[in-house]
């Protein structure tokens, strides 16, 4: 068994990013647990408030909860960090928060958004993610890798980001269904077709990844680093 960590911005990125992927580690005997950061909800206000607001913060709470369970995490935590405003809160807490999973739980892998993505939450946390696991002597993270997430990977226009090339590739081939299910627990954050945080997008975009590698289905990912 080897422990894994899935550090998402917002409800949701995490199954849309790796959904197929933990539910394979959870099948190759692995323990995952997934870490959401921001609360998924505020930033649709002018000012915060948690608030006036509770109720579709519970409801994607229990949704994190059920796609959790659905691909078989261990755990799903989350925090209630701003919304869309995790650029406004102090960087050295915020990399703290993420030290402290990681002690806690010990994984030898992460997961963590692009570089790149237009949201500035997946931006953030990437980069607390890369400080957070920086390869001291002796650090338990063995393999850090990347996630794209429809309908922000894809819309960084050309040039003002790094782009996503992948160079890792999951087959999630008998893992798809189960990806779905979970999407369907976040039907507040599901869009219709031709959005591209639909379900048909988001199948799209695993066939394509399958594509790429030849397999039924896949999900794509960026290697940041590896020691073997």
């Amino acid at each position: 068994m080897s422990r894994v960590l899935v550090v998402a911005a917002h409800p949701d990125d995490e199954v849309l990013g790796c959904g197929g992927t933990i539910a394979r580690h959870v099948d190759a005997g692995d323990q995952v647990q997934v870490l959401i950061v921001a609360e998924g909800s505020t930033s649709r206000q002018q000012e915060r408030d948690r608030a006036q607001v509770r109720d579709e913060l519970s409801a994607l709470a229990q949704a994190a909860q059920t796609a959790g369970s659905i691909l078989g995490a261990a755990g799903v935590e989350l925090l209630d960090l701003p919304d869309n405003r995790l650029d406004s809160l102090d960087r050295l807490a915020l990399i703290k928060r993420i030290e402290e999973c990681v002690e806690r739980h010990q994984p030898k892998c992460v997961y963590v958004h692009h570089a790149g993505d237009v949201n500035v939450d997946h931006r953030r946390l990437h980069e607390a993610v890369v400080t957070a696991c920086r390869p001291t002597p002796g650090h338990v993270v063995k393999r850090l890798l990347s996630f794209e997430v429809a309908s922000s990977t894809e819309w960084q226009p050309p040039g003002s980001a790094p782009a996503f090339q992948p160079n890792w590739f999951v087959d999630i081939s008998d893992q798809w269904e189960r990806k779905r299910e979970a999407l369907m627990a976040y039907s507040s954050e599901m869009r219709d077709w031709p959005h591209a945080r639909s379900l048909e997008a988001i199948e799209h975009i695993a066939r394509w990844r399958g594509a790429q590698v030849g397999v039924a289905a896949a999900e794509a990912f960026c290697l940041l680093r590896q020691l073997v």
